[in-house]
C-alpha cells in the first residue's frame, strides 16, 4: 500500500507497521475526536523529534474545542486554513513520503473518512545554545559559532548576509537513514556550473547513512586518499558569509556544529577570520608569522638532520662544536633522535587533547617539560634536539586550520626521512614532488594555488592582503559572474 486508503484503521496499521509498533515505544500514536466535524482522527509523531508543546496548544486544543466553521466539504483544507492555523502544515497521501516527513519531526493528522491525511511541521531537536568557538578564536570579531541546528546556523549566516539572492537548496541523501543537506549560494555570484557540479556530486552519494557533516566531506572530496583536503570546514558563521561573498558554496547538515565551504584554495586553509578585523599591518604581520610558522614546522627537524650528517659545513663552527660535544654520550643516529622526540610530542599532543578538560594542559605542559628533561639527564636525545622539536611545535600550533596542520606533521616525518637519506637533495626532491603535486591538484575545477599559480585577476589576497578600501574585485578563479564588489574611485 502506498497510498492512504481513507480508513483509519488501515491507515493506522500499516505505519505501525513501518514504525515497529509496539516494540518501538518512540512511535507515539494520539487518538482525537474532531468537534467541529464530528470525525474521529488520530495524530501520530515519533518522540524527540516533535515539539510538544506545539502538537498540545497549536494543533490538538484547537481540534477538540467546538469552534463553528464554515463547513466545504473538505475536511482538510478546512482544517488547514481555520483550525491548525499556527503551523506549516500540507495533504500528503504517499505513505512513503510521510514517513520520511515524520522522521524529520513532522506530525500526521489522519481523519477517518479522509484519503488525506495532514502533514504538520512540529520539529524540534534538541540543541545547545549558542556558544563561542571552540577552535577559530579571535581577538577582535563576533564571538559566535555554529551549533547542531542548521535552522540556527541558516539563521546565523543571513543575520550576517542579508541579501534577497542567498539561495538555500535541500539535497537528501542516504538509503536508508534519510539526511538533509542544505546547500547555500548566492544567485548571481556563484558560478551555476559549480552549483550543479556540488549538486551532482552530493545526489550521486550512494550510502545508507551519512552521519555529519565531516563524513559528507569524505563523500565529495576529489581525491580520498590525498595527502591534500580540497575541502575547508568552519564553525564561524562570518567566515561563512565572506566566503559566499565571493562565489562559494556552503554546504550544512543537522547534528554538525561545522560547515563545508567548496571550491577552496590553499589560502583559504593558509587565512583566519581575524586578519581581515585587524588593520592592513597588523593583519599582515600575523600570516606571515603564520606562513614561517608554516616553514618552521615542515622543514626544521628535516634540515637539522641533513646539516649534522651531511652538511657540518653549513654550521658555524662553534655551534657544529658544541652539538658533536652534546652528542659524544648518545648512542643512537641523529635520525633515531629525531623520531624519538618527534613522536614522544605527537604523544603528548594526542594525550591532551583525548584527556578531560582539566587535565588536558597539565598533562601537555608537565609531560613535555619532564619528558624532555628526563631524555637529556639519561642521555637518551641532546639538548639541541630538546630546542628544536620545541620550536617545531609551536610552530605547528600556529597552522590555523586543523586539515593543513595534519599536512604539515605527516609531511614533517616525510621529509625527516628524505633528510636522513640523501640529506639536502633528498629535502629538496620531496620538497619539489610535493609542489607539482599541489600544483596539480583541483578543487571541483578550481587551480588549487589559484589565484596566485595560474594566475587570474583578484584582489590580492593570497598570502598578504591589501587594504579593505582596496578589495573591490571577487577572486575570477571561483565566479565571473559579477566580479565587482564594489567600483572604487577613478574605475568606470
Amino acid at each position: 500500500m502506498e497510498k492512504l486508503t481513507g480508513n483509519l484503521t488501515i491507515d493506522l496499521d500499516a505505519f505501525k507497521k513501518i514504525f515497529f509498533f509496539p516494540k518501538n515505544k518512540d512511535f507515539i500514536i494520539r487518538p482525537i475526536h474532531i468537534k467541529a466535524y464530528d470525525v474521529d482522527g488520530v495524530i501520530v509523531y515519533i518522540s524527540g523529534t516533535a515539539c510538544i508543546n506545539t502538537l498540545t496548544k497549536d494543533i490538538i486544543a484547537p481540534l477538540i474545542e467546538e469552534k463553528a466553521v464554515d463547513i466545504t466539504g473538505d475536511i482538510t483544507s478546512d482544517i488547514i486554513k481555520k483550525i491548525a492555523t499556527m503551523k506549516d502544515a500540507a495533504k500528503v497521501s504517499n505513505i512513503q513520503e510521510i514517513t520520511k516527513a515524520m522522521v524529520k519531526g513532522n506530525s500526521l493528522l489522519l481523519i477517518e473518512g479522509c484519503a488525506e491525511g495532514i502533514s504538520i511541521d512540529t520539529s524540534e531537536f534538541e540543541h545547545r545554545p549558542i556558544d563561542k568557538p571552540e577552535v577559530e578564536n579571535v581577538l577582535k570579531g563576533p564571538k559566535e559559532s555554529f551549533i547542531e541546528s542548521t535552522l540556527v546556523n541558516r539563521s546565523l549566516i543571513r543575520k550576517h548576509l542579508k541579501y534577497e539572492n542567498l539561495i538555500t537548496e535541500t539535497i537528501e541523501v542516504g538509503e536508508k537513514g534519510k539526511s538533509d543537506v542544505y546547500m547555500m549560494y548566492i544567485e548571481g555570484i556563484a558560478d551555476p556550473q559549480l552549483v550543479e557540479n556540488v549538486k551532482t556530486r552530493i545526489e550521486s552519494i550512494e550510502t545508507d547513512f551519512v552521519l555529519t557533516i565531516s563524513i559528507l566531506e569524505q563523500f565529495i572530496e576529489e581525491r580520498s586518499y590525498s595527502l591534500i583536503s580540497t575541502v575547508l570546514s568552519t564553525e564561524r558563521p562570518d567566515r561563512a558569509a565572506s566566503f559566499l561573498n565571493e562565489g562559494h558554496i556552503i554546504l550544512l547538515m543537522d547534528g554538525s556544529s561545522l560547515c563545508l565551504v567548496v571550491p577552496v584554495t590553499f589560502w583559504s586553509f593558509f587565512h583566519t577570520s581575524e586578519d581581515q578585523y585587524l588593520r592592513w599591518s597588523y593583519g599582515n604581520f600575523t600570516r606571515l608569522v603564520r606562513l614561517l610558522a608554516i616553514f618552521v614546522s615542515v622543514l626544521t627537524p628535516g634540515m637539522y638532520i641533513a646539516m649534522t650528517n651531511y652538511h657540518v659545513e653549513m654550521i658555524p663552527t662553534d655551534l657544529a662544536i658544541s652539538i658533536a660535544a652534546a652528542r659524544t654520550l648518545i648512542p643512537f643516529p641523529v635520525i633515531i633522535e629525531v623520531f624519538f622526540m618527534e613522536v614522544s610530542f605527537e604523544l603528548i599532543r594526542e594525550a591532551g587533547i583525548r584527556s578531560p578538560t582539566t587535565l588536558g594542559n597539565t598533562i601537555g605542559i608537565v609531560g613535555a617539560l619532564i619528558l624532555g628533561q628526563a631524555a637529556v639527564a639519561a642521555n637518551i636525545v641532546s639538548p639541541i634536539l630538546v630546542i628544536i622539536v620545541s620550536i617545531t611545535g609551536l610552530s605547528s600550533f600556529a597552522v590555523p586550520d586543523i586539515n593543513l596542520n595534519f599536512t604539515t606533521r605527516i609531511l614533517r616525518f616525510a621529509l625527516l626521512v628524505a633528510g636522513g637519506l640523501m640529506g639536502f637533495l633528498g629535502v629538496a626532491l620531496l620538497l619539489t614532488v610535493f609542489l607539482i603535486y599541489v600544483i596539480s591538484i583541483t578543487s571541483f575545477g578550481v587551480p588549487y594555488l589559484s589565484p596566485l599559480a595560474p594566475h587570474y585577476p583578484s584582489s590580492g589576497n593570497t598570502y598578504t592582503r591589501p587594504p579593505a578600501k582596496k578589495q573591490w574585485l571577487r577572486p575570477f578563479n571561483i565566479s565571473t559572474l559579477d566580479p565587482i564588489r564594489r567600483k572604487p574611485k577613478g574605475k568606470e
